[in-house]
């Protein structure tokens, strides 16, 4: 029996002949509008044959589908894929399961299912994003079937998700560009991709490794600043202070005790670029300023000593007694360089004296004087004039002395001199570097048991640094300021 034959069926629409012949010849899926008028189909055998439908060349919504309305009536013109031959019994579980709520799980179905032919467009069948979205249909921001609030604009084949139940248009989760990632998988890069770790860290990473690291790019910066502070930090070098002692019957500054240097010998040192401290004398027993500040603490915070020239050195200090009263010397600027000079010995730091300081060196270390030249070697030149520092004569080194190799090869060694006083007997430990080659004065002497301890006799700072006329000093300066560095701590 036909659709036509029977009574209770509904009757089609007739269709033009041009649509006709287009149509399908397989048999139509039961309308869920059919099923529901009449209800003795549900428990009956019989299975209703298709009817031949026409394509849609419109592209109108079809009834009862996701594409239209729950309660639009069936299109006459919409084209209806044939139903593939079943079983009365698969037509029965089929009827009962789109008849069931809609809040009730179904089985999902595999994109191939949803891209083949066998899928009727006019079934409503539930489908997953992922099945849609595997079969290059459906929804590119929600899955079919979904409400309203997750349901995503359509993509070919749907139309956001509306006409199914609770369905409704919406924006989509995500966009059709980024990728999917599975229930619980960790994204790339996050910490539990990369086994509860950064991904900055290195792969194998324990925590004693980056312990490790870190400890050693602590002592790196540690090294570096330790560097930095032996190679970079200026010098600071400390300079005995000449005496001036009160004049009796005096006012002003004559009747006060004065304490100074000469500027030649601060910008000699400065020459250098380091900072230069004239050293004064100190009295923790002074009545009206005491002070427990000491020499000592002048030479632990200097990194190095300069003792200048001036006054001549008493002859008390050598255990002699001044054979003429101008010869007396200054026996309180004795006392004062004598003690800061081993002060800075003890604490291994560099000195060097300049002609006052070259004698003070050798009566420190248990030497003596000569008090006069002139008196004492009669048959030497003099080595003191009115000319003052235009005075000079030429020296010569012995064998393997230091200052020979610091100022290297010159052909005449030229220096000045104005001192009337020299070294008599050699004090300890203590070597001539240079000799006045005129008459074997001896110009200068150095500590052996030191790192650097010198003493010139002539005056340094008065010296051009380059000059065609006297010996260029500038090298015995740097070893020295080289010493300083090296013995600072």
């Amino acid at each position: 029996m036909t659709d036509a034959q029977d009574p209770k069926s509904p009757q089609q629409p007739s269709k033009p002949e041009s649509d006709t012949g287009k149509s399908a010849t397989s048999p139509t899926p039961l309308a869920p509008e059919s099923a529901a008028a009449s209800p003795a189909q549900g428990s009956s055998d019989y299975v209703e044959p298709a009817t031949p439908a026409t394509p849609h060349p419109t592209g109108k919504p079809v009834g009862g589908t996701a594409e239209g309305s729950a309660d639009m009536p069936p299109n006459p013109d919409t084209l209806t894929r044939p139903k593939p031959p079943s079983d009365p019994s698969a037509s029965a579980d089929a009827h009962a399961q789109r008849t069931a709520p809609a809040a009730k799980a179904v089985a999902p179905v595999t994109a191939a299912e949803i891209a083949s032919d066998s899928n009727p467009i006019g079934a409503s069948m539930p489908k997953t994003g992922a099945d849609v979205k595997a079969a290059g249909v459906g929804s590119a921001g929600g899955n079919i079937g979904e409400s309203g609030a997750t349901a995503g604009a359509g993509g070919p084949g749907s139309a956001g998700g509306a006409g199914t139940p609770g369905g409704g248009g919406g924006g989509g989760h995500e966009p059709p560009h980024e990728p999917a990632f599975g229930a619980g998988a960790p994204r790339p890069g996050s910490p539990a991709s990369m086994g509860g770790q950064p991904s900055y860290l290195r792969a194998g990473d324990s925590p004693w490794s980056v312990l490790r690291r870190i400890t050693s790019a602590r002592l790196r910066a540690w090294y570096d600043r330790a560097g930095q502070r032996l190679t970079q930090r200026t010098l600071k070098i400390g300079i005995s202070a000449r005496i001036f002692h009160p004049e009796p019957g005096s006012k002003g500054l004559r009747s006060k005790t004065l304490q100074y240097l000469e500027e030649s010998i601060a910008h000699w040192v400065m020459s250098r670029d380091v900072l230069v401290f004239m050293i004064p004398t100190v009295d923790t027993q002074g009545l009206l300023h005491p002070s427990h500040i000491r020499l000592h603490d002048y030479a632990k915070h200097l990194d190095g000593l300069v003792l200048q020239g001036g006054a001549d050195v008493s002859p008390l200090t050598y255990s002699e007694v001044a054979t003429r009263h101008e010869w007396q010397g200054d026996r309180m600027r004795d006392m004062y360089e004598l003690e800061l000079l081993h002060e800075f010995v003890e604490q291994g730091k560099p000195i060097l004296g300049v002609c006052r300081g070259c004698q003070l060196i050798n009566v420190a270390f248990g030497g003596t004087l000569h008090q006069d030249i002139a008196t004492d070697l009669p048959e030497a030149i003099p080595h003191v004039t009115e000319t003052y520092e235009h005075n000079r004569h030429t020296l010569t080194f012995p064998e393997g002395s230091s200052l020979g190799q610091m100022l290297g090869p010159v052909d005449v060694p030229i220096v000045n001199s104005i001192h009337h006083q020299s070294v008599k007997t050699l004090g300890r430990d203590l070597s001539v570097e240079a000799f006045c080659a005129e008459d074997g004065v001896v110009e200068a002497i150095r500590y052996r048991k030191a790192p650097f301890v010198m003493g010139l006799q002539w005056h340094p700072e008065f010296h051009r640094a380059g000059g065609p006329e006297f010996l260029d000093c500038t090298p015995v300066l740097d070893n020295f300021l080289r010493a300083a560095r090296e013995t600072r701590f």
